[in-house]
């Protein structure tokens, strides 16, 4: 019972990666979009993996019901059951996010602008995360999970300064206020993605130790 118990386990983790992989794609390709000249294009690549992620959420979803229903996992066992529903909901939502960022990117490729901003340094940065925090899982990885929240300061750093040289093209008249308003949306939403990686990374933790890192901070709070 127990080895078709793990083995059912590491399918899901195979589909976590797997969807994790699809984030990735996502994220990138939007940045790429808000680039590229080929934006339309590029765009609609992002509205297909979007899809393909909504439908790795229901697959997930239905496997971890699978598990709770035919193996009545207990303790650990079951946090990480638990975990891995809550992850996918912030992974749909990642890819919710990557597909905000590609429509707006239609807009902004008729000008300069977003060559002009650190937008690649800052997407990079949190397909980062969200890479981690798909691995801390798959490994049980606690050091990673916590690595992946610390990583969230530089997330925010990066997209303190994109806004920063967006008023300094606003001052200099070297962007209008439509393509300002567009990139730092865009910023925004790369922004609520490393949210969410963060998200995954304290529900990895809760797998490991059955304690949930926000549920400490308000009880510290208190």
């Amino acid at each position: 019972m127990r080895n078709q118990f793990d083995r059912q386990l590491e399918r899901l983790h195979e589909a976590l990666i797997e969807m994790g992989g699809l984030c990735e794609r996502a994220i990138s390709l939007s940045a790429k979009a808000l680039t590229e000249p080929e934006a339309a294009a590029l765009a609609g690549q992002v509205g297909a993996v979007e899809v393909e992620i909504d439908q790795m959420e229901h697959e997930i979803e239905n496997q971890c019901m699978r598990l709770l229903l035919q193996q009545q996992p207990v303790a650990r066992d079951l946090r990480v059951i638990s975990a891995a529903l809550k992850m996918i909901s912030d992974m749909e939502r990642i890819g919710d996010q990557a597909a905000d960022i590609a429509e707006l990117a239609p807009y902004l490729t008729q000008s300069e602008s977003p060559g002009k901003v650190h937008f690649a340094d800052m997407a990079r940065a949190t397909v980062q995360m969200v890479t981690d925090s798909v691995d801390a899982f798959v490994r049980s990885d606690l050091a990673c999970a916590y690595r992946v929240i610390a990583s969230d300061d530089v997330v925010d750093a990066r997209f303190d300064r994109v806004k920063e040289e967006l008023l300094d093209l606003i001052y200099t008249r070297e962007i209008d206020a439509k393509a300002s308003l567009d990139l730092l949306m865009a910023a925004k939403y790369l922004e609520r993605i490393g949210d969410h990686a963060v998200n995954i990374a304290e529900w990895v933790i809760y797998s490991i130790t059955g304690s949930h890192p926000k549920a400490a901070r308000d009880m510290s709070a208190q």
